[in-house]
């Protein structure tokens, strides 16, 4: 299983992936801070992704919606994941209705976010 961090702190992009393969023995497929960067790797039909761990506050001029909206249209197993600093209800709905699967809060919900893409990678590897 592969995953792309779109984060635009490099030590928590750096943590993040080292987090994913630690944890879940989950590959890092690639990473960045910038919108326009995610979204051209993440369309590319050459680039292999199973999940994208995105951040809504991007490098100025970006951001996570951006992103979600982008891969609105993307294959029935890639995932889309948000991780934010800004989780309120009404960031959580407006994520869903862009088609995120999930979305967790940086302060209290990383750990959840990790378990929830070690059972992806498990639920993968069983098939």
């Amino acid at each position: 299983m592969k995953a792309y961090v779109v984060e635009d702190n490099p030590e928590v992009r750096t943590s993040l992936v080292e987090a994913l393969s630690e944890l879940g023995g989950i590959e890092s497929a690639g990473s960045t801070g910038n919108e326009h960067a995610a979204v051209a790797w993440l369309r590319d039909p050459a680039n292999h992704w199973d999940i994208a761990v995105v951040d809504l506050m991007l490098e100025p001029g970006g951001s996570g919606f951006g992103v979600l909206k982008a891969l609105r249209e993307r294959g029935a197993t890639q995932k889309m994941v948000v991780l934010t600093g800004a989780a309120n209800p009404e960031t959580r709905l407006r994520c869903e209705a862009l088609g995120a699967d999930g979305v967790f809060d940086k302060a209290m919900e990383t750990e959840a976010m990790l378990d929830y893409c070690v059972k992806l990678a498990r639920a993968a590897g069983g098939h």
